[in-house]
């Protein structure tokens, strides 16, 4: 739209738009497990045991192993804090977190909602949260920078008619920030990606 009109100078300010909706083209999945008890021994074999059969879900669902990365487990000592409750059930917390980096989306997304047959296994996930991205936004750039140009242009040609002007040549254009956010909270892998363009024209009679 017209973002402002000076008539002593004969210019007009005008924005263009361009939105995009894309698919995500890669995902970081990060699950996470915990074991919780007494002896750290056992509680580290548990652990293994766990991201082992975290492991082997994700390969049956179509992921590759230099994709996946099991990070080494972390100790909380709940008896080494100097605050909170000492008649604490357990001493050890133990987590460790399976790190998923790939641009199968799709597999990504169906393992997703079988995460319950963990379940069976008897792997509580302590938490699990998929990171989806657009990595081949740079590609995307020119086609949608030309374009908010264009529409810039339609709203100024329009504005120079209706005043009975002619519309000349760019002054300045500012490229605007671009924005890329989710379509909506239920489905994160699809990216809406939007830029606004302010574009100043001079007007000739």
């Amino acid at each position: 739209g017209i973002d402002n009109f000076t008539n002593k100078d004969r210019k007009v300010i005008v924005k263009g738009l361009a939105e995009r909706e894309v698919p995500a083209d890669k995902v970081t999945w990060s699950i996470s497990t915990k074991e919780t008890g007494n002896d750290l021994p056992t509680l580290y074999e548990r652990i293994n045991v766990q991201a082992g059969k975290i492991k082997a879900f994700l390969k049956q669902n179509g992921l590759e192993e230099s994709e996946i990365t099991v990070n080494p487990p972390s100790v909380s000592d709940l008896e080494a804090r100097e605050w909170g409750d000492n008649q604490k059930p357990f001493r050890y917390i133990v987590n460790t977190t399976i790190t998923v980096a790939t641009t199968k989306v799709e597999a990504v997304n169906k393992a997703i909602f079988k995460q319950a047959e963990l379940l069976k296994q008897g792997v509580a996930l302590d938490s699990s949260y998929p990171n989806y991205e657009y990595a081949s936004f740079q590609q995307m750039k020119p086609e949608m920078m030309s374009e908010a140009i264009k529409n810039a242009q339609k709203t100024a040609e329009q504005f120079a008619e209706a005043s009975e002007s002619k519309l000349g040549k760019i002054q300045t254009a500012g490229q605007g920030q671009f924005e890329i956010e989710n379509r909506d909270e239920n489905t994160p892998y699809i990216k809406k990606i939007r830029v606004v363009t302010t574009v100043t024209y001079s007007l000739d009679d």
